[in-house]
């Protein structure tokens, strides 16, 4: 459980993997997206703002909850699925290490402009199995995601593939030195500055594994035409990672709904 307040075991059934080679293709059922609709209302809008700001700045405004949640929230459309993606992608990131707790900052928070994405790269976490102390078993994992739910032209695999290799070139490491430079003046929940300068500085520590990995989120009803693009043999740099999900469109906008009337 980390600073969403979310218990990500419970995550662990959603993302059933169907094949491991040449990539990893996980087929969410239609009961994986019902226990996913059912639990991530709050963790979702948590994402974007922590309880204990939302409430402050509702005092404070004398707006209500709703009103506050409104200003961080993205509106409907491409924003919304992109930062779907991103969040299914922590959530599975997450998953994939349970029970090992990976820390991960949420990204969300940080935007300067909620109609837009993020900034940087996607989806991080820090594996530290002797955190806070470093260790030669410490691992970065960084992800880039991307979503398609309608048949609008792209392509999500060698999108995500191409970006992925951004990361691997320079984007994590700028990320990194951007989230330090963030949390001096605000929360980044359970990633601090001495977490961030333990995979900065990498020669005041032993050195940390990196993992990357390009992630497509696809709608199921769109997934045999898109897995006709995926590569044949797998990358020694990276993993590919498909996940499928039922009615995507729905699924998202139903999600962010949801998170909308958490607080109501």
């Amino acid at each position: 459980m980390d600073d969403l307040l979310f218990d990500f075991g419970n995550a662990v059934p959603w993302f059933p993997h169907s094949q491991e080679d040449p990539y990893v293709l996980v087929r969410m059922s239609a009961a994986h997206v019902a226990l996913l609709q059912a639990t991530l209302a709050e963790p979702l809008r948590r994402c974007y703002i922590t309880d204990d700001l939302l409430h402050r700045s509702a005092a404070r405004t004398g707006l209500s909850l709703a009103e506050v949640l409104s200003s961080k929230l993205p509106d409907a459309g491409s924003t919304m699925a992109g930062d779907f993606g991103e969040v299914l992608g922590y959530f599975y990131q997450s998953a994939k290490e349970h029970p090992a707790e990976a820390i991960g900052p949420k990204k969300w928070r940080l935007k300067q402009d909620r109609t837009k994405p993020a900034p940087k790269s996607d989806v991080i976490h820090f594996l530290m199995p002797d955190h806070p102390n470093a260790s030669a078993n410490d691992v970065i994992l960084c992800s880039e995601v991307k979503l398609k739910s309608t048949s609008a032209l792209s392509n999500p695999i060698a999108t995500a593939i191409k970006d992925c290799e951004t990361d691997r070139v320079s984007r994590l490491a700028k990320t990194l030195v951007w989230l330090r430079e963030r949390s001096i003046t605000e929360d980044l929940g359970d990633v601090n500055i001495p977490l961030l300068n333990r995979f900065i500085n990498a020669v005041d520590a032993p050195s940390a594994t990196k993992r990357y990995r390009a992630v497509a989120v696809i709608c199921e009803s769109l997934l045999t035409a898109e897995l006709a693009t995926a590569p044949t043999t797998a990358s020694d740099d990276f993993t590919l990672v498909v996940i499928s999900v039922p009615d995507l469109h729905a699924t998202y906008n139903a999600a962010f709904q949801a998170a909308r009337a958490s607080v109501i």
